[in-house]
């Protein structure tokens, strides 16, 4: 029975993150607003900027004009899905490691198994959830962590961006499978996007790279 309702879970997350996306907003006016409800009438409860990256849930097939994000919806016209720009092929993609290359961009991701007794010291846990080095902790549910990145590095023409240490040390159970690169050449922009873990621990991430600098990373629970 146990085995059965966790296939049963697997599919469903599996259907729903099938619709489920990465966008950035793009207003002329400079930020979008955030509604209440799909319904241009409905109640503002926020501003969203332009340029800012959102997560898009499985949205209500009635309403396939509004976008459902974190505590609110914003309309698609106003939105940028980030699957939409050029992707960038992998030519590798295993437990360990995956390679994407197209033209002069390269990201070469490492990963590898997680020494848990050795890095014990660094959990803790609050009444807000598990913490390592301070940070909180994704991929995991209760469970030791059993993999993580080693690396993330990208070369776009002659400039080298490595992700920091800091911003990928807390994601857990890699799944290099589930990466994949897109590239806004028009506005130089590379961003490198995760599905990571199974079950309760399911998280994704995307890592922003713009005009050859780091610019930051999106992580949400995508359910």
């Amino acid at each position: 029975m146990k085995t059965k309702k966790i296939f049963l879970l697997t599919a469903v997350l599996s259907v729903q993150l099938s619709f489920a996306q990465f966008a950035k907003v793009v207003d002329k006016d400079g930020y979008v607003n955030l509604r209440e409800n799909a319904d241009a009438e409905s109640k503002i409860i926020g501003k969203v900027n332009s340029d800012e990256i959102v997560y898009v849930f499985e949205s209500d097939p009635t309403h396939k004009s509004w976008a459902n994000v974190s505590n609110g919806y914003i309309h698609n016209s106003r939105l940028k899905y980030i699957k939409s720009y050029q992707a960038i092929p992998s030519t590798v993609r295993d437990a360990n490691k995956a390679i994407f290359k197209s033209g002069n961009i390269k990201i070469n991701i490492v990963s590898g198994k997680f020494n848990f007794k050795e890095n014990e010291k660094d959990f803790s846990s609050t009444l807000h959830g598990d913490y390592y080095k301070e940070q909180q902790v994704w991929g995991i549910d209760g469970t030791i962590p059993k993999t993580h990145y080693l690396s993330i590095t990208a070369q776009i023409g002659d400039k080298t961006i490595q992700i920091p240490e800091k911003e990928i040390e807390n994601l857990f159970e890699v799944n290099n499978k589930s990466t994949t690169c897109y590239y806004d050449r028009i506005n130089d922009t590379l961003y490198i996007s995760m599905l990571n873990s199974d079950g309760a621990g399911t998280y994704v991430a995307l890592f922003t790279i713009e005009k050859g600098e780091y610019k930051g990373r999106t992580l949400e629970i995508p359910f």
